[in-house]
């Protein structure tokens, strides 16, 4: 029997046409089912949970890229669940309950820290820099930039361009910490090109605001309130947390007591005592 025909159109065409399409459907589906067997990856279910409870600033301060990055090496265990730089430690702490680890002490808070006290009014120029607003530009220029001093700060911003967080602000020459808005993320240690910018301890009650290595004499010339190495601060400490290295006062933290005795007798004033 022929297939019937209406308005010029086969039945049986149209009915065979069907069925093709319909096997070709079939087969695409089962091989999409055997392919997403074949090549099926495993997921931690455990790096989704880390993701959800990470900040999702995607500042890189963890050392990887990004907050997915960072969720994924925790799963793995190739790093600490306290690794976030931005997130606190109760969530430090719920990153630990999902990997089954506990985070039994909260690490010492960091801030970022400027090692300048060469602000405008204590700092002499050189010369009058008229080259593009960017540190790491002006350091490369013949004389590293309009400031006299070769290690402080040169105020051009590149720290304050790097910093997501609106935590650091140029301020009569010199670069600031906004203590409260920092994560201690880091990006400002990297575009520092003085090297002038360390995550220091929140809980530091006095910090050396110089980073010069020059002698007294030198240093003079040119800042009114750097470091001249007198050891001052060394002999007025009890605890032997001063030290003096490369013409250079430093205190360590985790011996200062915060009795202030180096910062009354430096002669520069350049020990300060930290905003809390």
């Amino acid at each position: 029997m022929g297939s019937i025909t209406v308005l010029g159109i086969s039945i049986g065409a149209i009915g065979t046409a069907g069925a093709v399409v319909g096997i070709c459907g079939l087969l695409v589906g089962l091989l999409l089912g055997l392919a997403s067997k074949i090549f099926y990856v495993s997921v931690d279910e455990r790096e989704g949970r880390v993701r959800e409870l990470l900040p999702g600033n995607n500042c890189g301060g963890c050392g990887y890229a990004g907050c997915d990055g960072l969720a994924k090496a925790i799963a793995q265990g190739n790093a600490p669940v306290d690794a976030c730089p931005v997130a606190g430690g109760k969530i430090h702490a719920e990153i630990g309950e999902v990997m089954g680890k506990a985070v039994t002490e909260e690490k010492d808070r960091k801030v970022a820290f400027v090692k300048c006290g060469g602000t405008c009014d204590k700092a002499d120029l050189k010369y009058e820099y008229d080259g593009l607003k960017d540190c790491k530009k002006a350091a490369v220029v013949p004389g590293g930039g309009g400031k006299a001093c070769s290690y402080g700060c040169l105020g051009y911003g590149s720290c304050v361009t790097a910093c997501k967080f609106d935590a650091i602000h140029i301020v009569n020459g010199v670069a600031l910490v906004d203590r409260k808005k920092c994560v201690a993320c880091g990006k400002c240690v990297e575009a520092c090109p003085r090297n002038l910018i360390e995550l220091v301890p929140e809980s530091a009650a006095y910090l050396v605001s110089c980073n010069s290595k020059e002698k007294g004499k030198e240093v003079r010339a040119v800042c009114t309130t750097g470091c001249i190495g007198c050891m001052l601060c060394v002999k007025q400490c009890e605890f032997g947390a001063v030290t003096v290295e490369n013409n250079l006062a430093k205190i360590d933290p985790q011996k200062c007591t915060g009795c202030g005795m180096c910062a009354e007798k430096c002669p520069q004033k350049i020990i300060r005592m930290t905003e809390k």
